[in-house]
């Protein structure tokens, strides 16, 4: 059986996983030989993400980050998704066996969980992304989710899909509110830190936050020549989001690793007018897209942004004798 101590800290770094706003949209449960991961609809983003999609896809990310982190400690895990048809909110449960051996790439890994931030600011071109784009795909199971990567001549049609989506939430008062309340000053645990929601300006696909129309990327600023990936699944079931998370988590580290800045891009997928905008990009029919990934080289002598804030482990945790 794993130790408690163990435990705590595969959740701790489990939970450096991204999510909508830095909502963190899971709780665990620990008892006996199985650890129980669970969302938790109280932190659902409701404007933005009104059928709760994205917090699974957190919760996916969170999982594998977790699966990334036992590993770096010396344990394997089967995970059994989704065991309970009762409560659809019991998303996994989680066994272990102790590992023969760790190797430096599952430290590595692991490592990078800690590296990893979501950056909205403009990025370079990805240097040797031809060699590096076989090594992405093999970095996650294809039954998972779909990679595409966008050809570059697409982004002015990925740019209309990010102002078509801001234009028909203008007046939406609900989800205006919401963004200021997860960008609020003094939150601790949760959000985006002002410093952060700044750099959005600079990035002409990414979510704008109020009072920030005026202040554009194509207007000044380097541009971005970030790589766009989109991640796509069959269908659009819970099951679906939860295993684009686990894609997701994956695509984040092995970028990381490989030194390359990341920034995912979810708010073209939370309309139906814009996500039939980046339906139409992929070469996929049938593939629904769940969340596009911009990947590149970190703005040059500027340092990685501050990680963002998180929920004491108490909050997640739950150790049951």
């Amino acid at each position: 059986m794993v130790d408690n101590k163990v435990l705590t800290r595969g959740v701790e770094l489990a939970c450096r996983a991204p999510s909508l706003h830095n909502s963190q949209p899971w709780r665990w449960i620990a008892g006996g030989p199985t650890v129980d991961l669970f969302a938790d609809p109280g932190r659902v983003v409701p404007s933005a993400d009104s059928s709760g999609r994205e917090s699974i896809i957190s919760c996916g990310a969170v999982l594998d980050h977790f699966r990334v982190a036992m590993a770096a400690e010396g344990w394997e895990t089967e995970v059994d998704e989704f065991p309970n048809p009762n409560n659809l909110d019991h998303l996994a449960a989680i066994d272990f066996a102790t590992a023969d051996y760790v190797g430096v790439a599952r430290r590595d890994r692991a490592a990078a969980i800690v590296r990893r931030r979501t950056d909205r600011r403009p990025f370079g071109a990805p240097r040797g992304w031809a060699s590096f784009e076989p090594v992405l795909r093999s970095a996650f199971d294809p039954d998972l989710a779909r990679l595409d990567v966008l050809a570059d001549d697409a982004r002015p049609r990925l740019v209309e899909a990010a102002r078509l989506n801001e234009a028909l939430r203008r007046y939406d008062d609900d989800y205006q509110h919401e963004l200021r309340w997860w960008t609020a000053p003094g939150r601790h645990d949760d959000g985006i830190p002002e410093a952060l929601v700044n750099q959005t300006r600079a990035v002409d696909v990414n979510r704008q936050f109020p009072d920030e129309e005026h202040t554009r990327a194509s207007s000044a600023g380097p541009q971005d020549q970030a790589k766009v990936l989109v991640l796509s699944t069959p269908g659009d079931s819970r099951a679906d989001a939860f295993g684009c998370g686990q894609a997701l988590s994956a695509v984040l580290l092995e970028c990381t690793i490989a030194g390359f800045a990341t920034c995912t891009v979810t708010h073209v997928t939370e309309l139906r007018p814009s996500r039939n905008m980046i339906f139409e990009l992929i070469p996929d029919a049938e593939a629904v897209p769940q969340v596009l990934i911009r990947v590149g080289a970190a703005p040059p002598g500027r340092g990685a942004p501050e990680p963002t804030p998180r929920r004491g482990i108490s909050d997640v945790l739950e150790m049951r004798q």
